[in-house]
């Protein structure tokens, strides 16, 4: 039986390559709008985020989202996915 290729990306915050299932997707899409997309499968332009706060906090100090979505994020968009992974903190322990 043959192995199945486990999809890789590297996050923007550590510069790492993890498991696709692991990370959070930011997305922009067609229309200009950032969200994060839960699904993995929104139409757009996406980047992968480690689900750790020291990670979007390197991101954003460095400005790797905006870079790699070539688009300005806004602080909104940063404080949701801020609240996303602290909730998923409290899930995991």
């Amino acid at each position: 039986m043959k192995k199945r290729k486990v999809p890789m990306r590297v996050c923007v915050g550590c510069q790492s390559p993890q498991n696709k299932r692991e990370l959070v997707r930011i997305v922009r899409t067609p229309e200009g709008n950032v969200e994060i997309d839960t699904t993995g499968k929104k139409a757009g332009r996406g980047t992968y985020l480690c689900k750790s706060q020291s990670c979007l906090d390197a991101a954003v100090k460095a400005k790797r989202i905006e870079r790699s979505l070539k688009h300005p994020v806004s602080p909104a968009v940063v404080a949701q996915l801020a609240e996303q992974l602290s909730g998923e903190d409290s899930d995991e322990q």
